[in-house]
């Protein structure tokens, strides 16, 4: 087995779920640093509508990555069942297929996504005084989608295989990249808010292509036979019927999130701002269920396929009660010291107690969706994928419902917007808690 493999079908299920969490934790910090450092540096130097211009952007922008994402999630789960049945010749032709498969629908969606920008933002409501702004930061970003596919293909294939680590090494170098370039683009060359979109495209873009390089050199699997890169239409639509359910989920749950976006957007720039601050501080509180959700999906796919249910459930229980501290952790940590977090990011009074209050309240919710990440992660990995979808949907009206009901509660007023979310939440975990106790996901494997 390689050094740049791991087989998590024999050993203590939470020391292998918490070593491959954490490496995940800390590159997904990192990732999210793409999103605060341009927080940060257009709130600070560019002001508040500046940041309430990108901020108009970050759901349709999710949106388009997050089909991606949910595309390589699905190969992910077909080569860790394939892994851990030990049909490696397999795994290699999935490799070069599901490849074939994510760069050609993230060129799609980098076309569509560009054109279309301008005509989402007045769809969803953008105040006239900052859409230029936004339609401009959004085509840059949007273009980028493919960086963004090949990214996530990569990271996916080398977690399905055991490897955490890798990834994590040149995310962090793009990272440190994406900091000095979003000085340099718009402090030194005053480029605006288009500065902080090319800095974050070419850092993704350059992770993408040095993790590939070096899985090329050092993991066996990536040493691909003529006979293995052949295109075979029966594994590329494996890798799509699997990820399409997991794709559709995330797209449901970004067209919520557009349709919370145009919410906060009917109560100006102030609220738009404190609502882009507090997503950019849920965005990287939700990493570590994020981390645990992707190493679930990891291990209950390699033990799906080897046959393996009982370390599933064991694995699945332990991450539960490591969500629930976390949760409690950040709850303090939001009641002690909310306002001096946002204040990080911006310094207009008003925003800064909209942003500590809601993010005060939503944490006393984090636990439910330490829930939903961790569920979804072993109902993915098992190849329950078909619920994936169901899930998006209630989280879809959970959202459209909850916003509705609460916008038209006068006393409720700007915090209809947070209270969503916090519903939403509660929603979704209950419905994954019943398909997980409904055994369902038992008679879903893949392979």
């Amino acid at each position: 087995m390689s050094t740049y493999t791991k087989n998590m079908t024999e050993g203590s299920e939470l020391s292998h779920i918490l070593r491959f969490a954490l490496p995940l934790l800390i590159g997904n910090l990192f990732q999210q640093v793409y999103n605060i450092v341009d927080s940060v540096i257009v709130g600070k130097f560019l002001g508040k509508d500046s940041l309430a211009a990108v901020g108009a952007t970050s759901s349709i922008t999710f949106l388009f990555y997050t089909l991606c994402i949910g595309l390589s999630i699905g190969a992910g789960v077909l080569i860790s069942q394939s892994f851990g049945a030990g049909k490696y010749n397999e795994v290699k032709s999935l490799i070069s297929n599901s490849a074939y498969v994510l760069i050609s629908f993230g060129l799609l969606l980098s076309v569509v996504s560009a054109i279309s920008a301008n005509g989402l933002l007045r769809l969803l409501g953008t105040p006239y005084g900052i859409i230029s702004e936004a339609t401009g930061y959004m085509r840059i970003a949007c273009a980028g989608t493919v960086g963004v596919a090949a990214y996530n293909w990569i990271n996916s294939v080398m977690r399905s295989l055991g490897d955490s680590k890798t990834p994590l090494v040149f995310l962090i170098i793009a990272s440190l990249l994406n900091a000095a370039l979003d000085l340099l683009f718009v402090v030194v060359f005053k480029l605006g808010v288009s500065g902080a979109a090319y800095a974050t495209i070419a850092a993704q873009a350059l992770s993408a292509i040095g993790c590939f390089i070096f899985a090329l050199i050092k993991n066996s699997f990536f040493r691909l036979s003529k006979n293995d890169v052949k295109p075979n239409s029966q594994l590329m639509l494996k890798c799509i019927s699997t990820g399409i359910p997991i794709a559709l989920q995330n797209a449901l749950i970004s067209f919520s999130m557009v349709f919370l976006q145009r919410a906060a957007n009917t109560f100006g720039e102030t609220v738009m701002a404190a609502y882009t601050v507090t997503m950019r501080i849920e965005q990287l509180i939700q990493q570590p269920f994020q981390s645990l959700n992707a190493a679930i999906s990891t291990f209950t796919g390699q033990n799906t396929g080897a046959d393996k249910p009982l370390r599933v459930i064991n694995g699945y229980r332990q991450s539960l009660k490591a969500a629930a501290v976390f949760a409690v952790m950040m709850l303090i940590t939001f009641m002690l010291f909310s306002k001096l977090i946002v204040k990080l990011f911006v310094d207009d009074p008003e925003v800064i107690r909209i942003g500590a209050l809601a993010l005060t309240v939503s944490a006393c919710f984090y636990v439910f969706l330490g829930i939903i990440h961790t569920t979804r992660g072993l109902l993915n990995g098992a190849g329950d994928v078909g619920y994936a979808l169901v899930n998006g949907i209630a989280e879809f009206i959970g959202r459209v419902g909850f916003s509705t009901i609460l916008l038209n509660i006068p006393f409720v007023g700007i915090w209809a917007v947070w209270g969503t979310t916090c519903l939403t939440w509660v929603l979704t975990a209950i419905m994954s808690v019943v398909r997980y106790f409904s055994g369902k996901w038992k008679e879903k494997r893949l392979i």
